[in-house]
């Protein structure tokens, strides 16, 4: 019997046929709306949905984060494993130092000074970051946050990789940091994590570079240090979100006003995307179905209670 796994959104062609292609020596059968099926695949599925999966075993969310409502309606459904994909760690670290180099060299401003033909900035005393020998500290050693460390090191940088389960210590063990890298899932226990403790632990000119969820940073916190200009930042994620397709054109990300600093580098939470993700995605999932037809346990099972 093949493994039979929903995807209610397997409409998306890009997505469809790179999985086809890597499916196409397992024995899987694949559908939009499979019953029988024992994997689902979604990332906030409807409840009816699960209910009327009577065989169903797995969700897997095809992406890293792991939404509240998916973890609360497994551990209520209960009998079901709950696994996500890695597929946009590579993209998301890559993107997350492009994003601390543009902050480290001053580059938006300088960039938006020469398109006004305006050259004082190469004549001016600047305080520049110079990565190589600088220590930078990524705070959490997952996918994304290992590959951070990784590219920082090609860099000649001293990458300090800290974990959430390293205590209290860990915020002393930022207070030498160049650049803080934020990479941690956002759950109950890191929501407002980097606190205006940690910020002020932080040493003068740092670079906080968030990939993870604007959440995760205390807002009102970063934005006083900001503006007062002893720490620069480069932020992928926010505070607040477009609620709609109209509103994408005029949601302000935060509730203070980060786009006036010039120290700050802003990113509409794109820093996982790139040419060929969905290639990247079909691989990875297929990585995961290709256990669970040898009947092995797939990978990146998440902890319902840690929430990653």
């Amino acid at each position: 019997m093949p493994l039979r796994v929903c995807i209610p959104w397997l409409s998306d062609d890009d997505f469809a046929a790179a999985l086809h292609e890597h499916a196409a020596g397992l024995d899987v059968r694949l559908s939009k709306d499979d019953v029988a099926a024992e994997i689902l695949v979604a990332g906030v599925p409807e409840p009816d949905l699960v209910d009327r999966l009577a065989a169903l075993r797995a969700i897997v969310i095809p992406y890293a984060g792991v939404p509240k409502r998916t973890r609360e309606l497994v551990a209520a459904r209960g009998g079901l494993a709950l696994h996500n994909l890695h597929h946009n760690a590579v993209p998301t670290a890559e993107t997350a130092v492009a994003l601390m180099l543009a902050a480290a060299k001053s580059v938006v401003p300088i960039d938006r000074a020469l398109r006004a033909h305006d050259w004082r900035p190469r004549y001016a005393l600047r305080h520049d970051l110079l990565c190589d020998g600088a220590t930078t500290v990524v705070l959490g050693a997952g996918a994304i946050g290992s590959h951070i460390g990784k590219l920082c090191t090609g860099l000649g940088m001293n990458a300090v990789p800290v974990r959430r389960g390293d205590g209290a210590n860990w915020r002393e063990r930022i207070a030498n940091a160049s650049a803080l890298f934020v990479s941690v899932p956002w759950t109950e226990q890191t929501e407002g994590m980097v606190d205006a403790a940690a910020l002020a632990q932080l040493p003068d000119g740092c670079i906080v570079v968030n990939v993870s969820r604007g959440p995760v940073i205390d807002e009102d916190a970063l934005y006083q240090q900001l503006s007062q200009g002893r720490l620069s930042a480069a932020l992928d994620v926010w505070w607040n979100y477009p609620q709609d397709e109209d509103a994408r054109e005029h949601t302000p990300p935060a509730n203070h006003p980060f786009h006036e600093l010039d120290n700050v580098v802003m990113s509409p939470h794109r820093a996982g995307h790139c040419d060929g993700i969905e290639r990247l995605r079909a691989q990875h999932l297929a990585r995961l179905l290709d256990a669970a037809v040898r009947g092995e346990e797939m990978p990146n099972r998440v902890d319902l209670e840690r929430g990653y």
